[in-house]
């Protein structure tokens, strides 16, 4: 029998920000989350959580589904489709210690989503690219434009899951590039989410109503946190992307991108916000007596692509063999170097950066270009 509260309400965020730096998953911290880091927290994992591997990457690393809750409602969420972007798996991790230990005020939560629903987790799809922190799994395959071809064993075991479970909402865990700012303001944009089309027209149908309201209420709650730095992708149908495909067949599909918060380029503030968000996304599923309110979806910002991690203004320097006087917009990369990620700095774009935002903004009037160091790939 599903358990539902009368009317909606949102999570305590005064009781979130005092619950969740006693009890996030420690043990996990920084930008690249390996299989090696994840493997003892779920043995760890107490017998009220299934376990089980569910195959094998193309480089033969387990890949394990984590399961809780009796309820009707079948809730998928997957993280590291992409193995450079592990914010969503460190959430998810937070997740799991909510349940494990919900504390006296979060029981009546942690009840109504364990009585109501049944969830299943993929943590870290992607092993193989998170040890090379890529995008793609060993074989080059992004993983999420390959739900048709389904080319990736990785692929084929997420849309096995998918069909066999038969979830009514899914989750699809991202990471964005700092780039993104919420459109008409200087933040970035620190959480966005996306209700994926399921055609070419965009059409509004009433399995992408229900996740734009699984999406509303994740966005008041967000907004008591972080105002103005939630923003909302653009919806055009991708034909092989696996959230617009996972959405034609049914399956409501909410897409969450963790993105920048200042001076935090390990992700560890965004992971809270992130956490956040799919708690209250579940709680909503699973005590809404209905998902009609969509609209004021339309009315989360736009991502835009105005914020930089540093810019250099009025900088000198030779350009095709002529002096100039430019600004320098950079971007902070990432590679693996010795098993070890390296941070440098790539130059994103120059010209007049007026229009861009930044939290680094530096004069470069008196500094010399080629001991910055910059990168341009």
């Amino acid at each position: 029998m599903i358990i539902y509260i009368c009317k909606m309400k949102l999570i305590s965020v005064e009781k979130l920000e005092n619950w969740y730096p006693l009890n996030f998953e420690k043990n996990l911290k920084g930008r690249r989350i390996l299989f090696s880091d994840i493997i003892p927290l779920i043995k760890n994992l107490s017998s009220k959580f299934k376990k089980e591997v569910i195959g094998y990457s193309e480089n033969e690393t387990p890949i394990y589904k984590i399961s809780i809750g009796i309820g009707e409602i079948k809730i998928l969420s997957w993280s590291q489709m992409h193995g450079n972007e592990s914010t969503g798996t460190k959430a998810l991790f937070d997740l799991f210690n909510f349940f494990e230990n919900p504390t006296e005020e979060f029981e009546q939560v942690a009840q109504i989503i364990l009585s109501n629903c049944t969830l299943q987790f993929i943590v870290l799809l992607n092993p193989d690219g998170a040890v090379k922190f890529t995008r793609e799994n060993t074989d080059n395959v992004d993983l999420n434009r390959d739900a048709v071809d389904r080319k990736a064993i990785e692929s084929k075991l997420l849309r096995l899951t998918l069909d066999s479970f038969n979830p009514k909402f899914c989750f699809n865990l991202h990471d964005q590039r700092t780039i993104f700012n919420v459109e008409g303001t200087k933040n970035p944009a620190t959480i966005s989410f996306l209700a994926p089309s399921e055609d070419l027209e965009r059409t509004l149908t009433e399995g992408r109503k229900e996740t734009m309201s699984v999406i509303v209420a994740m966005n008041e709650l967000l907004q008591q946190c972080i105002p103005n730095q939630v923003g909302r992708y653009t919806d055009e149908f991708y034909p092989t992307a696996t959230g617009d495909n996972f959405q034609k067949l049914g399956h409501n599909t909410i897409l969450i991108e963790a993105g920048h918060f200042n001076n935090d380029y390990s992700r560890e503030i965004t992971r809270k916000f992130n956490f956040y968000a799919i708690l209250e996304g579940i709680y909503f599923i699973a005590s809404a007596p209905s998902f009609g309110n969509y609209k004021p979806y339309f009315s989360i910002p736009n991502n835009d692509k105005l914020f930089l991690d540093i810019i250099y203004k009025r900088m000198k320097r030779v350009k095709d063999g002529l002096a100039v006087v430019e600004d320098i917009g950079i971007q902070y990369k990432f590679k693996v170097k010795n098993n070890k990620l390296e941070m440098y700095k790539c130059i994103e774009t120059t010209g007049d950066l007026s229009n861009y935002s930044s939290y680094n903004i530096i004069n470069a009037e008196k500094l010399n270009f080629n001991e910055l160091k910059l990168s341009n790939s």
